[in-house]
């Protein structure tokens, strides 16, 4: 249902955009940069997050980290990550799937800054074995996301 739901979304609002089936998994930001052949950091994950009464969903760069304190400015309330089945529940995509396309209704989406160091990015796609590629900008678009500043990236060891 998940990948079907995606697949359905992306004919109607991006039928240039093809979904790319590794046949392995793509559930961990490791495995789906390995799959892919790309580093971490350009694999966009999806957070499914609760602020306050709202459940809205974050996409940020494969090694960046949630910030408690950038998200509570940003979005005015300490964010908690949802469970496994509330994620499922909320979103229609198993965890490992989980992306801001196909949802059964909508959510508000963002998309972190950090996701524009990148000329592309690899959002998952409604299955923990597929994703899809494309510029930061058309997954801001597609989403109707807002850019938002809520994460800290590793630091570089020199």
């Amino acid at each position: 249902m998940s990948a079907e739901s995606v697949r359905a979304f992306l004919a109607a609002h991006a039928p240039d955009v093809a979904i790319i089936d590794q046949g392995a998994s793509t559930a961990t930001v490791l495995e789906a940069a390995q799959a892919l052949g790309v580093e971490p950091a350009r694999i966009a994950k999806t957070l499914s997050l609760r602020v306050g009464d709202a459940v809205v969903l974050v996409c940020a760069r494969g090694d960046a980290r949630l910030s408690n304190g950038k998200a509570k400015a940003a979005l005015g309330a300490k964010p908690r990550m949802l469970g496994a089945e509330e994620v499922e529940a909320i979103t229609g995509h198993p965890v490992g799937g989980v992306c801001p396309f196909g949802l059964p209704s909508p959510l508000p989406v963002y998309c972190d800054v950090s996701l524009q160091a990148f000329e592309t990015v690899f959002p998952a796609a409604g299955s923990r074995t597929s994703s899809v590629e494309l510029t930061p900008a058309r997954l801001a678009e597609l989403t109707g996301a807002e850019w938002i500043d809520i994460c800290t990236l590793p630091e570089k060891v020199a």
